[in-house]
C-alpha cells in the first residue's frame, strides 16, 4: 500500500483550515513549483504534482471529509461514506472478535473508543488479527475480562528487523563550456563506471548547481550531476552578466567607429563613440546569461586602446605627423601640480 500522504502538510496548512486558506496556499505553491518556473528541475516537477493531488482532495468537501475520517484508508472500498454502528461483540466458537466488520461488511464496530479511524485500524491489525487465531488460547500473557470493550495481551512481540536498501545515491562532476550552459539542450556524458548517458540540460545552468537523474545511481539510486563551467578565453561570467575586453586602435578611439563584437548569441554591431577612453565600459542590453526562459543579463564591453608593437614605415610616418600636428597635451594638468 502506498505510504500515507499528509495533504495538509504538503500544502502547509493546519487541518482546520478554511477552503479559502487552502486555495490561497495552493496557488502560492503552484506558482513556486510550476515546471515553467523550474525548467528541467525534476524535484520541483514532483512537488508540483503532489501539490495538485493534495488540493484536488482538500478542495472537495466530500473527499476532504472522507480523508479526515479514514486517513490513509479513505479510498478503500467499503469505508467511504460508511456509518459505523456502536457494538462489537465476542461470540464463542469464533477464533477472534466477531463483528460484521471482521467479515468484510464494516458495520458492527464501535468507533467512539478511538480518536480516529487510523487508530482503530492500527489496534485491530496490530493486536487482534496478526495471527488469525484466538489469542486467549495461544498467548499466555493474554487477559480477558467479560464486559470490557477490548482485551489486552501483556506479551510483547519482538520489533521487526530494520529494512535495508541497496540503493545508493551518487554525485558526478560535469564540466560544461560556457556556450553549452548558455544554450542548454541534450548533452552526452560518460560516467566512471563506463556508462554513457544523454542528459537534457536546461539552459542557464551555473557552477555549483546540481541536476538529478532519477534511478541512474549505483544499484538504482539517484545520480546528481554537479555543474562546473569551464573558463572561457573571451567571456567572464559575473552573476547573470557577461564581461569582456575589446581592443581598439588609437585612431578608432579618437574618431569613433562601428565594430563587430562576439556575444554568446552571435556577433552584434557595436558603436564605439569618438574620444572613448581605455577602461571605459559599453553595455549590450540583454546579451548576458539567461536568468530564466524569457530574460537575460547584460554584456559589458571594456575598451582597451592598444598600439602596434612593430609599426610599418608608413604607420610610423603618419604617427610622427600626428605627433607634430596634435593640438592637445594629455599631461597639461600635471604641470599645474605644485
Amino acid at each position: 500500500m502506498r505510504n500515507f500522504r499528509n495533504y495538509y502538510e504538503i500544502l502547509g496548512v493546519p487541518k482546520g483550515s478554511s477552503a479559502a486558506e487552502i486555495k490561497k496556499s495552493y496557488r502560492k505553491l503552484a506558482r513556486k513549483y510550476h515546471p515553467d518556473m523550474n525548467p528541467g528541475d525534476a524535484v520541483a516537477e514532483e512537488r508540483f504534482k503532489d501539490i495538485g493531488e493534495a488540493y484536488e482532495v482538500l478542495s472537495d468537501p466530500t473527499k476532504r471529509r472522507q480523508y479526515d475520517q479514514f486517513g490513509q484508508y479513505w479510498k478503500q472500498g467499503g469505508f467511504q461514506g460508511a456509518a459505523p454502528r456502536t457494538s462489537s461483540t465476542y461470540r464463542p466458537g469464533y477464533s477472534s472478535w466477531d463483528s460484521d466488520y471482521d467479515r468484510g461488511v464494516g458495520n458492527d464496530v464501535d468507533f467512539s473508543q478511538f480518536s480516529d479511524f487510523q487508530e482503530f485500524i492500527d489496534q485491530l491489525l496490530g493486536k487482534f488479527r496478526t495471527t488469525g487465531v484466538d489469542p486467549r488460547t495461544t498467548d499466555p500473557g493474554y487477559s480477558y475480562r467479560p464486559g470490557y470493550k477490548s482485551a489486552k495481551s501483556t506479551t510483547k512481540s519482538p520489533p521487526p528487523p530494520p529494512r535495508t536498501s541497496s540503493k545508493r545515491d551518487a554525485e558526478a562532476l560535469l564540466n560544461l563550456p560556457l556556450e553549452r550552459a548558455y544554450t542548454g539542450g541534450r548533452e552526452r556524458i560518460r560516467l566512471e563506471d563506463g556508462r554513457s548517458l544523454e542528459v537534457n540540460m536546461p539552459k542557464g545552468v551555473m557552477t555549483g548547481q546540481r541536476i538529478r537523474l532519477k534511478g541512474q545511481g549505483p544499484s538504482g539510486g539517484d545520480l546528481y550531476l554537479k555543474i562546473n563551467l569551464s573558463p572561457h578565453h573571451f567571456f567572464t561570467l559575473d552573476g547573470y552578466n557577461i564581461r569582456c575586453q575589446l581592443p581598439v586602435t588609437p585612431s578608432e578611439a579618437a574618431l569613433g567607429v562601428q565594430v563587430d563584437v562576439p556575444t554568446l548569441s552571435g556577433q552584434v554591431r557595436l558603436t564605439i563613440p569618438a574620444g572613448v577612453k581605455s577602461g571605459q565600459q559599453l553595455r549590450l542590453s540583454g546579451k548576458g546569461f539567461p536568468k530564466d526562459s524569457r530574460s537575460f543579463g547584460d554584456q559589458y564591453v571594456e575598451i582597451q586602446i592598444v598600439v602596434p608593437k612593430n609599426p610599418t614605415d608608413l604607420e610610423r610616418d603618419l604617427y610622427e605627423k600626428l605627433l607634430r600636428a596634435q593640438s592637445f597635451d594629455p599631461r597639461e594638468n600635471l604641470l599645474k601640480v605644485k
